[in-house]
């Protein structure tokens, strides 16, 4: 017998007083699976009144479901279920200890038949929402086997993707690894200090800005979180966005207080009624400290804001000026600038102006996940999902995405779709590197959509990132000895590391990206690496080639004409040979003949439906498509010289980029 394990059973000490006779037999039935540990008090919401108990997993729940902690069951007496219900969940867990109680999943029993579809339809349109396990009271009331209420839990469970979120997370359901620099920021707040925050793209910043809510909601703070990518704030004038601010406070609070009107936020008064509308605010919120979110600071950073008035003008330095000279004033409010780009806090002078909050505002990088954390989110998803994964995944899924959080979720729900309905499945390090190999292939704009920020603003690092990759580690060091300001940013954002002497990649999924867009850069080829790159380029190029004459020439003259057309290019045998394939199978590889140099001519023939796809100049197309086709790589091929190699590429290149851009 295994200590600490779990039985079915009902607690002698548990009052079912005022559960009707079918709940006190439905109770009975859940304790031949699970452990009855409590018996709730009646529950009012809006008139309606719910009963509910709790019940503790026994050994098949924990080990098919990840499910360690007390599970709340609710009651609902009513012929409809209605969406409310669901606010007896948070009245519970305000009652009972926040460690006792799973917040990931709950178990509802209904007297509305039809409560699974209900439920099934609400949980489209609240992806965040717990996992809700329905069971109807004639279900549970009825005769069934052992396994009715595992395989229910099998179908809420395996079907959901919890891997697959775009969105940032407003609840703390399924947020990990953030807690400590949300503790920490907060508490700087409580101590009126200011703060920044910056990460790459899809870090989790703005489900922090979420959960620092969550946190200051539970304190003496209010927190307003201003979106400065929304234009209707970036937009304004640095008067009028202080004028948005407050009148945004008003409103998301219901404050009702009567602020200073717009007109009075002209330049040279907007930072007197600024003040006077904080401090009504602050009167009004009982003297609460206040805290503004600027999320995306981007927005409405000189240099880089879509706004020409906060990238041209002096718009930043008169509003940091405004915000801390109130700051430092009054003591009411603090500040925490999250984005991607620190440069706000950066730069010294700004149109030779100082720069307010130039060293005046302590930052930080979101730290990706460390090999616990990542563990701790993969393993408790997975394991709700139907996915056990090894030990030796979460190590692996840490180096190879560098701990970023998204990044990860994505390669695991890439692993969740190749797995198949009948779970538990292991994921082992085969299908994780199946999984691997798909998520490379199909998801590489994740990974260019984290290097974005350095493409937009540092793009000096982004080309250390390619030296780094193509292991011109010399070029690096020159770079990194000019200044440490190219090694800060990719330290911070925790792309590179430097464990000692050297630097090297913390996220080989983004050496690997590099590496693959660059392929065909790299200099000093051999004479087999040539051909090797000659042979791959051309046949990926002349598919693509194939279906753009066929669509263009279908597009233009029809089937039956298209077919007659492109015979026409070919003379006395080929086009007797031809003749006998339909349109689709001339441009068929596998069934018909008609090669690269084949397709330059037929482009070439009906040169006006192809001028707007490559280039205005006929006769430039023309010798580009005959020097490739001159160094196809087959048996009569000859050898190409380093100034051939580099006139192929600078042709080839120019023509796969025009490809793409149809396709």
């Amino acid at each position: 017998m295994q200590e600490n394990r779990v039985y079915p059973g009902i607690h002698k000490l548990v009052n079912l007083r005022g559960f009707s006779d079918d709940e006190l037999k439905i109770v009975n039935k859940i304790g031949k699976e699970w452990y009855v540990t409590n018996g709730g008090e009646e529950i009012n919401i809006g008139g309606s009144l719910y009963r509910y108990i709790l019940v503790k997993p026994t050994y098949n729940y924990q080990e098919m479901f990840n499910l360690e902690r007390e599970i709340v069951v609710i009651f609902n007496r009513y012929k409809n279920f209605e969406p409310r219900t669901l606010e007896v969940f948070d009245h519970i867990m305000k009652k009972h200890s926040v460690l006792r109680l799973d917040k990931i999943c709950s178990i509802i029993v209904s007297k509305d038949h039809s409560t699974r579809m209900k439920i099934s339809d609400y949980l489209k349109d609240n992806l965040e929402s717990q996992a809700l396990v329905p069971f109807t009271y004639s279900e549970l009331l009825s005769s069934y086997d052992e396994f009715f209420m595992r395989t229910r839990f099998k179908q809420c469970f395996y079907s959901r993707d919890l891997f697959d979120f775009q969105a940032p997370l407003r609840k703390d359901i399924y947020f990990f690894g953030r807690s400590d620099i949300i503790h920490s920021l907060v508490n700087r707040q409580k101590s009126h200090e200011n703060s920044g925050l910056f990460g790459l793209r899809r870090t989790g910043k703005t489900s922090i800005i979420f959960g620092i809510e969550r946190a200051l909601a539970q304190t003496d703070g209010k927190a307003l979180r201003i979106d400065c990518q929304d234009p209707s704030f970036h937009m304004r004038h640095w008067n009028k966005a202080l004028y948005y601010i407050s009148n945004l406070f008003n409103e998301q609070y219901s404050l009702n207080i009567r602020l200073e009107e717009e007109e009075k936020y002209t330049e040279e008064d907007a930072s007197i009624s600024f003040e006077k509308d904080l401090l009504k605010i602050h009167e009004t919120l009982e003297k609460k400290n206040i805290v503004l979110i600027f999320d995306e600071i981007e927005n409405i950073t000189f240099k880089i804001s879509p706004s020409e008035h906060w990238a041209h003008g002096l718009d930043f330095v008169f509003f940091w000026q405004t915000l801390r000279f109130i700051f430092q004033k009054r003591g009411i409010f603090s500040y925490i600038i999250v984005g991607t780009n620190p440069m706000c806090v950066e730069i010294a002078s700004i149109k030779g102006k100082d720069n307010p909050i130039f060293n005046q505002i302590p930052f930080e990088y979101i730290s990706n996940f460390d090999v616990p954390q990542t563990r701790e989110m993969v393993r408790k998803l997975g394991r709700l999902m139907g996915l056990k994964f090894d030990e030796i995944i979460y190590g692996k899924l840490t180096e190879d995405f560098g701990g970023h959080p998204f990044l990860i979720r994505q390669v695991c729900s890439v692993i969740n779709s190749l797995c198949k309905l009948d779970r538990p499945v292991t994921v082992d390090k085969a299908l994780y590197e199946k999984a691997k190999d798909a998520f490379k292939q199909r998801n590489s704009p994740y990974v260019e959509m984290v290097l974005n920020v350095l493409t937009e603003f540092y793009q000096d690092e982004y080309a250390m990132l390619e030296y780094l990759a193509a292991g011109d580690l010399a070029t690096f060091q020159d770079f990194a000895n000019l200044s440490h300001y190219y090694t800060n940013h990719l330290l911070g954002y925790g792309i590179i590391e430097k464990p000692g002497d050297t630097y090297n990649f913390k996220m080989e999924s983004v050496k690997e990206f590099l590496l693959d867009k660059n392929k065909y850069k790299k200099t000093g080829l051999t004479k087999e690496e040539m051909i090797k790159e000659v042979s791959e380029r051309r046949n990926i190029l002349e598919p693509k080639l194939r279906l753009i004459v066929r669509n263009q020439l279908r597009a233009f003259q029809g089937k039956a004409q298209a077919k007659e057309s492109v015979l026409n290019v070919f003379g006395g045998n080929r086009k007797f040979e031809l003749n006998k394939f339909s349109y689709e199978d001339l441009f068929n590889p596998n069934k018909s003949e008609i090669y690269f140099d084949d397709l330059r001519k037929i482009i070439i023939k009906y040169w006006d439906y192809f001028k707007n796809i490559f280039s205005k100049d006929k006769n430039k197309f023309d010798m580009k498509m005959q020097f490739i086709n001159e160094y196809r790589i087959d048996a009569h091929a000859k050898a190409i010289s380093k100034e051939e190699m580099d006139y192929f590429r600078l042709c080839i290149g120019e023509l796969e980029s025009q490809v793409e851009e149809f396709s």
